[in-house]
């Protein structure tokens, strides 16, 4: 069973969590002058008051931990939200993507066979491969890229794909709203 990155992100995180909580619970006490808690221990070989050099040192260390923690939390927190809304956007880009094929097959009028050879050419496979998946000879396969080509005003599958790549990076496509990215 394979875990997720954000529960797994989330896991280490309670464990940081608990470990600042150990620190916490354990300076605690000293930093007050309470008498400490831990079973075995006799309540008169705690100093009453006073912080000792080792004291100190641990607060520091809790509190260094603790800080931490709060940062670490609230970066695992913006970096998932980020990590989610990218995901949102390239699930829409694909969408657009796919929908910005499917009118382009249209206007060039290509058949349904034509359309599953220049989407599986599009996505980089070769003729042998087309051919295996649609249960076909190569030669079929060849002459509905010919056909493809011709239809689309191109020569070949390089300048098939510069066609719609070109169309995805033309400016009507980014919506005006979005700010320009920051270098």
């Amino acid at each position: 069973m394979a875990v997720s990155r954000p529960t797994l992100l989330w896991g280490i995180f309670l464990i940081q969590i608990t470990c600042t909580f150990f620190f916490v619970a354990d300076m605690l006490p000293d930093l007050f002058g309470w008498p400490d808690a831990t079973p075995g221990t006799p309540a008169d070989s705690v100093p009453a008051t006073g912080l000792e050099r080792g004291d100190l040192m641990e607060i520091a260390v809790t509190v260094s931990l603790l800080l931490g923690t709060l940062f670490s939390g609230w970066e695992l927190r913006k970096s998932l939200r980020r990590e989610s809304r990218m995901q949102h956007q390239i699930d829409k880009a694909s969408g657009a993507f796919a929908d910005l094929l499917q009118s382009q097959f249209d206007v060039w009028g290509l058949t349904e066979a034509e359309r599953a050879v220049a989407l599986m050419g599009i996505k980089g496979y070769s003729i042998s491969e087309i051919a295996s998946i649609r249960e076909t000879k190569e030669g079929t396969i060849k002459a509905q890229n010919a056909s493809i080509y011709r239809k689309a005003g191109v020569s070949g599958r390089v300048q098939l794909l510069s066609h719609f790549v070109e169309d995805l990076l033309h400016d009507s496509l980014i919506p005006k709203d979005t700010p320009p990215p920051k270098t």
